[in-house]
């Protein structure tokens, strides 16, 4: 599964990428699971490849699963294999993020690093906290309360807001306000007695030869072994 970014415009690319890691493989699943509830994939003692998100992982994932490595997906003010959230509002809203906390916050859902964790922990460090949430189910979703007047700011995965500039007409609504702090990139698992070394060995030769234009779509550079201990230590907030 890799569910964690495979909007529309982006699934026929996804579908090439497993097919080469499962050609590298030499074994797997035919196809990408798009039907399973993600917990049941993540957890799934036959699972070979999936994407998880940080906060899953050091909150419920860490030691059921293996990690196999982090996508680097070059993002601007981000160290290798990470990433960060983007705080973003209505274009024509003037209000910087101190005064934004009053109102409505937006987010996918509450296990997620960048729509949730991130945020709230970018604000607590200024004692500053949403007067009021709304759970939108996804980061385009949230954008879309936005745009509609529903929620007042969000924290989008810079990835996903990446991705929506390119494939959807609501940035041009809404406009950047802050950034987090980087943390490591959601990171691809597999399940426990799999061979998460060999695994990592295909998915690196998939990402160095699946076409260009491929790799431009799914913002893939390179794998990053990034260690356990790394996205452990990443804050969680107060309140999760």
């Amino acid at each position: 599964m890799l569910g964690m970014y495979d909007m529309p415009a982006l699934r026929p690319a996804n579908d090439r990428f497993w097919a080469s890691i499962r050609d590298y493989l030499g074994y797997g699943p035919a196809n990408l699971n798009r039907d399973r509830d993600v917990w049941d994939v993540w957890l799934d003692p036959d699972l070979v490849f999936a994407q998880t998100c940080g906060m899953p992982f050091r909150t419920r994932l860490h030691g059921k699963v293996q990690l196999v490595g982090t996508p680097d997906y070059a993002l601007p003010g981000c160290p290798p294999g990470h990433y960060r959230s983007v705080f973003v509002a209505r274009r024509h809203d003037p209000r910087d993020l101190d005064e934004l906390a009053d109102g409505v916050f937006a987010y996918n859902e509450p296990l997620s690093q960048s729509g949730w964790a991130a945020p709230m922990v970018h604000l607590e460090r200024y004692h500053r906290t949403p007067s009021s949430v709304l759970q939108s189910g996804g980061h385009a979703l949230s954008a879309q309360a936005i745009s509609e007047g529903r929620a007042d700011y969000a924290a989008l995965d810079a990835l996903t807001w990446e991705i929506l500039k390119v494939h959807s007409d609501l940035p041009e609504a809404l406009r950047e306000v802050a950034e987090t702090t980087p943390t490591p990139a959601l990171p691809y698992i597999t399940a426990k007695d799999q061979d998460a070394a060999q695994i990592a060995r295909a998915v690196r030769n998939a990402i160095q030869t699946i076409s260009p234009q491929d790799r431009n779509l799914l913002h893939l550079h390179d794998l990053i072994s990034i260690p356990a201990k790394d996205y452990l230590r990443v804050p969680n907030p107060s309140k999760l």
